[in-house]
């Protein structure tokens, strides 16, 4: 019972500062561009490399472990966060500052798939202790802003602290990795994996990746420019607008464990309906007011509403996922590569015209999300299968 809870406590520590480094790339995005007189540009390009580097280590990070062992495999790639912030804290040149945020990426990647496998194997079919896994997540993102409004306060450059924050965070994730008590530490494959390739002509399947891929378009691009975008418009101070993150993924926290007590009663076409539809109204209230309180009122009701359109979107293909291996990866591939994209899109529509317009590209993508998921959910031949939920961060 001690080595069980012992492995949870690990587990969950490792993911809330797994939170930590995710929010830590919104939070100081916009004094590293300050600092380094980066061009709105170049930093969606920073955005897309986290992203990138996200997705490939979460594939790296499931086949590592067949060569050199699980531990090996997490303990290499959760080294990457103290390795990044050291470049970002020391180095004064800017051609680094990609190679920093690729590994910042491949970091965070490695420790949810790390997590949530692990999780899986030592609590199977136990939706608390991964319910408590993914909360341990959102409670290190919505802290990190608020440690950065208190160390800046004083002083705008004094963001470098957080970077020194975030160096022995991953030092102690390091650590936590190493004492980590890992049974069946190297993987072996198991048997011959089916390529069927099947679940291409499933429409729905279609219609969940592109939601999906219109979707993680509109929360990267939040959650990488949202405290920039405040912060350069002036319609927020910059303190102000790092609590509006903070607030934002309090909103999130409130908004899956919600979602998780609704599902059992509501059918998820209809949640994903309600969820789309507020996603759009209050990004739109969010994008333009000009007013703190109706701002505070936008982000709160957007974070609440985007919280469960991923996990509810992706438990509708449960039983398409089960029935072809394959297709777990191809809606992941396809889902992710907007989180890829749209920081960029972001990025050059900003440097060309401007930070509102680079954040107005965004009413694009959301109204995709809602049209993709009134076509996913109007097809009513097939069951619900909102208890095969995946959540992934």
């Amino acid at each position: 019972m001690f080595k069980k809870r012992k492995e949870f406590l690990h587990c969950y520590g490792a993911f809330a500062i797994n939170g930590a480094l995710a929010l830590s790339i919104g939070s100081l995005l916009p004094f590293i561009s300050e600092t380094y007189g980066i061009a709105y540009a170049f930093t969606g390009l920073l955005l897309s490399l986290h992203s990138v580097g996200n997705l490939c280590s979460s594939f790296l990070s499931g086949v590592l472990p067949l060569f050199i062992g699980r531990r090996k495999s997490v303990l290499l790639f959760s080294s990457f966060t103290t390795i990044a912030y050291l470049i970002i804290l020391l180095t004064d040149w800017i051609i680094l500052l990609p190679v920093a945020f690729l590994m910042t990426g491949f970091s965070r990647g490695a420790t949810s798939n790390f997590g949530n496998g692990y999780i899986n194997e030592i609590a199977p079919s136990q939706p608390a202790p991964m319910n408590i896994l993914h909360s341990s997540f959102a409670v290190g993102a919505l802290l990190f802003p608020i440690v950065t409004i208190l160390l800046t306060s004083t002083g705008v450059g004094n963001w470098k602290w957080a970077c020194v924050i975030m160096i022995i965070l991953g030092i102690l994730q390091f650590l936590i990795y190493t004492s980590i008590p890992i049974e069946n530490d190297r993987i072996k494959a198991k048997g011959k994996k089916s390529t069927d390739l099947g679940f291409l002509k499933e429409k729905r399947f279609v219609l969940t990746c592109l939601t999906l891929f219109a979707y993680l378009c509109c929360e990267q691009g939040v959650l990488g420019w949202l405290i920039t975008y405040f912060k350069d418009s002036g319609l927020l101070s910059s303190a102000y607008a790092q609590l509006m993150a903070s607030i934002l993924w309090i909103m999130i926290l409130c908004g899956r464990l919600t979602t998780a007590y609704v599902s059992k009663k509501v059918d998820y076409r209809k949640m994903l309906r309600y969820m789309g539809i507020g996603f759009f109204v209050f990004f739109m209230i969010t994008l333009l007011s000009r007013d703190v309180v109706m701002i505070t009122i936008g982000v709160m009701g957007f974070g609440f509403s985007m919280a469960g359109i991923y996990p509810t979107t992706v438990s509708g293909a449960g039983d398409i996922i089960r029935k072809y291996p394959l297709a777990w990866s191809v809606m992941l591939t396809t889902a992710s590569m907007g989180s890829i994209i749209m920081p960029s899109v972001m990025g050059m529509v900003a440097s060309k015209f401007g930070i509102l317009a680079g954040m107005s590209t965004l009413v694009v993508s959301i109204t995709l999300t809602i049209c993709f998921i009134l076509m996913l959910t109007s097809n009513s031949n097939h069951k619900n299968n909102s208890d095969n939920a995946v959540i992934t961060q």
